[in-house]
């Protein structure tokens, strides 16, 4: 199991971003044109100017040799994501000292990673790439594509918490101004209790470093698969991402 370590005491909020040490948005893109697909993950500056993300799409398609009538597609899909992020800017969320629990599950051309460990949201100074790159160096993973997508798997999951830490300021600051007292409200949320208190999850003596007979429940597992088991997954995850109205039937 790999954890980030825990850093000194921390101020309880910070306005909104991306709780690690450079502020880059996971984007996820998958645009279908006239039964071409286009599907991509990786992260982006929110402070780089919109014309980038134009430079971006057009280099993309003509690399790729896909159709111009792409690029539309892929600036919706991208900005649209940047707007959602940046729609949070601005809005306090809270960095207490709490850990959450991750997990990757992912298939990058022939090689299969699974893993889950343990990441403090208060450490604005974690690097899910640095993180990423050490995790496949320790288990000897040589694919390029798969420690970016590790990092960006990351980086999807720590969105959604701190998103979700917004939202939970949102609904205290609300319902203080009816009267009740918003630190009471916000830590009994829905979305602050996808975290875990240090104390109430290890005890008064507890330890990051977990306990002998839990340490395969946090083993990574790494596999590669046949070029034929690649063909017969790609195949069927393009079925399941597909409307059930388009799907095959028996």
């Amino acid at each position: 199991m790999k954890t980030v370590s825990l850093g000194a005491a921390r101020p309880s909020s910070v306005k909104f971003r991306m709780p690690t040490k450079d502020n880059l948005v996971p984007i996820r893109v998958d645009v279908e044109v006239d039964g071409q697909r286009y599907r991509d993950a990786f992260t982006w500056n929110p402070c780089d100017p919109d014309s980038e993300i134009i430079s971006f799409a057009k280099r993309t398609a003509k690399d790729l040799k896909l159709p111009a009538n792409f690029v539309p597609q892929m600036l919706h899909s991208i900005q649209g994501q940047l707007a959602e992020f940046r729609s949070y800017e601005g809005e306090e969320m809270q960095i207490r000292e709490k850990i959450v629990p991750l997990k990757i599950d992912l298939r990058i051309n022939s090689t299969v990673i699974r893993d889950q460990f343990l990441w403090d949201i208060g450490n604005l100074d974690s690097d899910p790439e640095e993180f990423a790159r050490t995790l496949c160096d320790d288990l000897n993973i040589t694919d390029p594509e798969v420690g970016p997508a590790i990092a960006v798997s990351i980086r999807e999951q720590l969105y959604e918490i701190a998103s979700q830490s917004v939202s939970a300021m949102r609904e205290a600051a609300r319902v203080s101004k009816k009267g009740r007292r918003a630190p009471e409200f916000a830590s009994n949320s829905k979305a602050m209790n996808n975290s875990l208190d240090l104390f109430k999850y290890f005890g008064s003596k507890g330890s990051v470093v977990r306990k002998r007979k839990e340490w395969y429940l946090y083993e990574p597992v790494v596999d590669v698969v046949t070029n034929e088991e690649v063909g017969v997954t790609n195949a069927t995850e393009e079925i399941n991402s597909r409307p059930s109205e388009f799907r095959p039937t028996n």
